[in-house]
């Protein structure tokens, strides 16, 4: 009998506890090419080193932010471009992106050969007639006034901020974005000497100088030319995270880049 108050008692001061479980195992430590756009971005390795394909000093990391950058969803980024638009504006953007491994397009009114600068042709990829769906849009500065006053042009690009997950502006493009009315109750910036202008054609948005990008959460405008960079370091950045974006600064060797160098007012 006594066995049996004993059996019940120990059953009953078990019920009181909990067994400790095995420790979740460690994540791996791996080692990857930093992004380039190459094939080798694909790869991984044991140990540290250097890329045997790219050359690229291995970045140490672990093996499920790994594989959560191949499941990254593909993004396409639209470029509008106008004529006689900024080269940096969209060249040092156009770098950026690549790097990260995004797709990106470019879109003018029709397909005849663009001139910046006077030096440099560009064939656009689309028109605005038969572009295909993009993730994000950017828009660029030079002389924006033929974009801005061009209502089938304002028409298409309307349409892609009401729809595209991200827009972007660089330098003057912030007035393209006004005309759409997406900046109205935001927070902006542009080429510094066009700051007071900016304010002046659109009273409803807030203007900022000295401000290298701003990130209303959705729609990101930056400062002029060599800004467009940082602007594109940040969205990259939003999309993938700092170590990745900090991989594509490092791949294109832009070390002037500093991740809190802007106004982030929101981030979705």
């Amino acid at each position: 009998m006594k066995k049996i108050y004993l059996i019940l008692l120990l059953i009953l001061l078990g019920s009181h506890f909990t067994f400790a479980q095995p420790a979740a195992e460690k994540d791996s430590i791996v080692y990857v090419c930093g992004p380039c756009n190459g094939s080798c971005d694909q790869l991984m390795f044991d140990k540290p080193g250097k890329c045997p394909h790219c050359g690229m000093v291995l970045e140490k990391t672990t093996l499920t932010e790994f594989k959560k950058r191949l499941a990254a969803k593909p993004v396409t980024i639209a470029f509008y471009l106008q004529e006689g638009v900024e080269v940096l504006d969209f060249a040092g953007p156009l770098e950026v992106f690549a790097t990260a491994g995004f797709n990106v397009i470019t879109v003018s009114k029709t397909y005849k050969p663009l001139t910046s600068k006077t030096v440099l042709f560009i064939t656009p990829d689309y028109t605005i007639q038969d572009a295909p769906p993009s993730d994000i849009l950017v828009v660029f500065g030079g002389p924006t006034e033929p974009t801005v006053d061009d209502p089938e042009v304002m028409a298409w690009i309307k349409k892609q901020t009401d729809k595209d997950q991200y827009v972007m502006s660089v330098c003057t493009g912030a007035f393209i974005l006004g005309k759409t009315g997406i900046l109205d109750g935001l927070t902006a910036t542009t080429f510094h000497t066009a700051i007071d202008d900016l304010t002046k054609a659109y009273p409803k948005t807030k203007v900022l100088p000295n401000t290298r990008f701003v990130d209303n959460g959705r729609v990101i405008t930056t400062a002029g030319i060599s800004a467009g960079i940082d602007g594109a370091l940040h969205l990259v950045e939003k999309l993938r995270g700092r170590a990745y974006a900090q991989g594509v600064a490092t791949t294109i060797e832009y070390d002037k880049w500093v991740p809190e160098n802007g106004l982030v007012l929101g981030n979705p």
